[in-house]
């Protein structure tokens, strides 16, 4: 008799203004699970991905977590770009529906429960080390914060603000719009006025476009302004002329002229079965999105069992040797992961690497065990 399949939930913004990153993550997961199912599947039975489409809307995402945890009873849920998405996704597929859920976008950090781990970079890994770096490299010294109005900004500008402080700098101006707000006009005149050598840009698609320009238009970068932006990757420069990103600096996982043979081997297999405009990106959780599906393998294959108990011990120490951008492992206890860290700069429409960091740990709070959360043992 068959063995019936391992269900792999994953929920992608296959439309709506993230498309030309969740397009991508939709890519690298069906590419995971062929590669697995190629090579016998996860102990011995096949993997069956449950593919939705999240549509960059919170309600949407929320709505298609309770269809793959209550109709589809998926064994793990992998998917979400925004911070507000994994909230979204958290209530039905983690607090009522009590299934394992693995995060892979670069966030704020503080998530922190036992059915959730996440596989992007986190603040000690982006933050701690750029933003000290670029002060000394530039010897820039004040810092202006654009953002957007939701939890990853808040969240990051309050570490900004403590790391520019501590490196002897000040923060000049600190804004927040909607996630839609498009008209920067206003924003770029007091940044300019403000004499503000950086900017700290954490607002989003589609925002980010039209501010970006404005920007650019005013001569920010001409006066010797330093744009920052850690979630931009090669996807988001493919939205906008060279120009208006020009020399801005970025801290990543990964980048696409990372030189080790692994994350070159992976970059060219995905460009061959996937060619087009959506790529295999940092800052777009793709590299999160592989790291996180294949460190779920190993754990798996550890356990020996898909019991999500079990899995989930296994999951607090899985590593992988290869992966894009160089091996991983979840720090015990952290749910977060050790990985590589890079720091790039934006030349003439592509990311150079400027500094490798080597593995940087993610520095997140001890995890509570399920009992410890006032929750009942995971079965």
């Amino acid at each position: 008799m068959t063995q019936p399949s391992i269900k792999v939930g994953m929920i992608a913004e296959e439309t709506g203004g993230l498309s030309f990153m969740g397009r991508a993550n939709a890519n690298v997961a069906r590419m995971v699970v062929d590669e697995i199912n190629a090579n016998g599947g996860l102990l011995g039975r096949k993997i069956e991905l449950y593919l939705e489409d999240g549509a960059t809307t919170d309600a949407v995402a929320e709505a298609k977590a309770a269809k793959l945890v209550a109709q589809d009873k998926v064994d793990v849920i992998f998917g979400g770009i925004y911070s507000s998405t994994r909230q979204a996704i958290k209530g039905p597929a983690v607090v009522k529906g009590r299934t394992l859920y693995i995060y892979p976008e670069q966030y704020e950090g503080q998530e922190c429960d036992p059915l959730i781990f996440c596989t992007g970079p986190v603040p000690a890994q982006q933050l701690d080390p750029l933003i000290p770096w670029l002060m000394r490299k530039t010897g820039a010294k004040t810092f202006y914060l654009p953002s957007a109005d939701y939890i990853w900004p808040h969240v990051m500008n309050e570490r900004v603000r403590q790391l520019v402080a501590a490196n002897g700098g000040s923060i000049v101006g600190e804004e927040y719009y909607p996630l839609d707000h498009m008209e920067y006009g206003e924003t770029v005149g007091r940044i300019m006025s403000s004499g503000a050598e950086v900017v700290f840009n954490t607002i989003v698609p589609p925002g980010v476009v039209p501010f970006f320009a404005q920007l650019h238009d005013a001569g920010f970068q001409n006066r010797g302004g330093q744009l920052i932006c850690t979630y931009f990757d090669e996807n988001l420069l493919g939205l906008l002329p060279a120009p208006h990103v020009e020399g801005l600096y970025g801290c990543l996982d990964y980048y696409q002229n990372v030189s080790d043979p692994f994350s070159k081997t992976l970059l060219g297999a995905y460009d061959k079965r996937y060619p087009g405009k959506e790529q295999f990106t940092g800052g777009s959780a793709c590299s999160g999105l592989y790291r996180g599906m294949k460190l779920w393998a190993a754990a798996v294959n550890e356990a020996g069992s898909l019991r999500q108990e079990d899995v989930i011990a296994t999951l607090d120490h899985a590593r992988i040797a290869e992966g894009p951008g160089g091996p991983a492992e979840m720090v015990p206890g952290q749910h977060h992961v050790r990985m590589n860290m890079y720091i790039a700069q934006a030349k003439n429409g592509r990311f150079e690497i400027v500094e490798n960091l080597g593995a940087i740990d993610p520095d997140e709070a001890m995890v509570p065990s399920a009992a410890e959360f006032g929750r009942a043992p995971i079965g």
